[in-house]
């Protein structure tokens, strides 16, 4: 990857885009178009189809009828091991492309773009389409005029809502699973961050995916989403994003076919530093990128950072320093370390949590300002609030953006009671190097994923989950392939 190879791509105009419905790109029947915003300038980049209802629900037949007939269902899992490989191979080969594409249409770092996206997208359909044919059903412990056998079943049309921050890895996380078990699926990216998924399917199908597996309609969550969540045809409902869709597609499953709902709806990460941590000034540049990096739009971001009292000032002058330091420019620019917030909107709404933060009374140590308006894009200053209360909605509510919550604590009870003092539990961070506590912290935050030592990293070989309003459910690693199968037992009398 270098500048000049990237300078290229971005300078390629974007053609106008379809929906991708039973194989090939197709217009929204009403004809509508939706302009598609860059965070990098504020200018439009291109447009895609602005989807009705009657797209949503042309997808949904052509899912089902793939289903039905078995040209993807009834595949043996090696064959459709072959093609999820094949897929593999065609995105890591546009990985450079595909990742400028996206940098484009949502704002993310370029430098973070190839390995959470393109990369990160590449080894989950790899990471799948090696497991599938290692999935065996079970034979059942009966008596000897009794065979019970238990299979695994796929669970028929897969209805998938992803976010704007990483489309093309959280998209992967739930399409390559889907596929690998033998479902069709519809997927319904953000409205602000549709193109690299629109690529995905055009791969999808060159890769030897079947006509109408594999669908993807683009236009509004409380239009095509709506119609997606609400329709009698689709089996299951996968989604990451916002707390208040996740309960919507909830209404949306009772109102219609009881379908199940897997969601995975966000975080107010406790990141909690111990005055034992093994190595301070590591764990202050690690937790800075904890909440900074992709300008704080991670799910897991470590959005709290509890430190313990007697390090308090000296730490957190040392995560300003870091803050200071980070360079934030164009993300297509590969000396920018940040990149832009993913919209007016959302930068807007990370300057109101500013504002409101030092209301409660909290005190601005860093940032909190909008910068490089003069580009026409989106940036703000890495932001570091310090007297944080646990109540203050700072450190309740979810930001998704640049601004850190700082809180001292005293001892490890007290970090417990407020790291699980929100209604969040996705990620934490605890950084010590007593074994005992270490274990203690784990066993004590409610959280899906715990890291220790560090904030980040993890890959797919452990599952992503939340509990409290995070969700249900879990992408990555084998245990993602659950949701994905219905278990179907034969009981045979001999």
């Amino acid at each position: 990857m270098d500048q000049t190879s990237i300078d290229a791509l971005r300078a390629l105009p974007v053609s106008p885009r379809g929906h991708f419905i039973d194989g090939q790109s197709v217009p929204a029947i009403e004809g509508g178009m939706r302009d598609v915003i860059s965070p990098i300038d504020g200018q439009v980049l291109t447009q895609i189809a602005e989807g009705s209802p009657a797209d949503m629900e042309r997808a949904i037949t052509s899912a089902r009828a793939a289903f039905e007939d078995g040209r993807w269902s009834r595949m043996a899992p090696a064959a459709r091991k072959k093609v999820l490989l094949k897929l593999a191979d065609l995105i890591e080969a546009q990985a450079l492309e595909l990742a400028v594409l996206g940098v484009r249409d949502n704002g993310t770092e370029i430098n973070m773009a190839i390995k959470a996206e393109s990369m990160s997208a590449a080894a989950t359909f790899r990471y799948y389409g090696e497991a599938i044919d290692k999935v065996y059903g079970q034979i059942a412990p009966t008596a000897e005029n009794v065979l019970g056998l238990v299979h695994h079943a796929p669970v028929g049309v897969v209805g998938a809502i992803v976010p704007w921050n990483f489309p093309l890895m959280i998209g992967s996380w739930k399409i390559a699973p889907a596929l690998a078990a033998g479902n069709s699926i519809v997927l319904k990216p953000a409205e602000s961050a549709s193109l690299s998924l629109l690529r995905i399917a055009e791969l999808a199908s060159e890769a030897g995916v079947p006509d109408g597996v594999f669908n993807v309609v683009t236009g509004k969550g409380s239009v095509v989403g709506e119609t997606l969540a609400l329709s009698m045809d689709v089996d299951i409902m996968v989604f990451t994003g916002s707390g208040a869709t996740g309960r919507r597609l909830l209404e949306y499953s009772a109102r219609s076919n009881l379908k199940r709902c897997y969601l995975e709806l966000g975080g107010k990460s406790p990141n909690i530093i111990f005055n034992d941590a093994p190595d301070l000034a590591h764990a202050a540049q690690v937790s800075a990128g904890g909440i900074f990096r992709n300008s704080g739009q991670v799910c897991v971001a470590g959005s709290r950072l509890l430190v313990q009292e007697d390090i308090h000032d000296d730490f957190v002058a040392e995560i300003c320093k870091h803050a200071e330091a980070f360079r934030v420019g164009n993300p297509l620019d590969l000396n920018s370390q940040i990149g832009a917030v993913h919209s007016l909107d959302e930068l807007e709404a990370n300057l109101d949590f500013v504002t409101k933060a030092g209301a409660e009374g909290a005190s601005r140590l860093s940032g909190g300002n909008r910068i490089l308006s003069e580009t026409g894009g989106y940036y703000m200053q890495p932001t570091v609030m310090g007297g944080v209360k646990p109540t203050d909605t700072l450190a309740q509510q979810e930001v998704f953006g640049p601004v850190l919550a700082v809180t001292p604590f005293k001892d490890e009870a007290e970090a417990i009671q407020i790291a699980n003092s929100t209604v969040y539990g996705l990620s934490a961070g605890v950084w010590t190097s007593n074994l005992g506590r270490a274990h203690r912290m784990v066993a004590g935050i409610r959280s899906g994923i715990i890291h220790v030592n560090t904030y980040g990293g993890s890959d797919l070989t452990v599952p992503l989950g939340g509990v409290g309003q995070s969700g249900n459910g879990h992408d990555k690693s084998l245990h993602a392939m659950d949701k994905y199968f219905d278990l179907k037992t034969a009981w045979i009398q001999l």
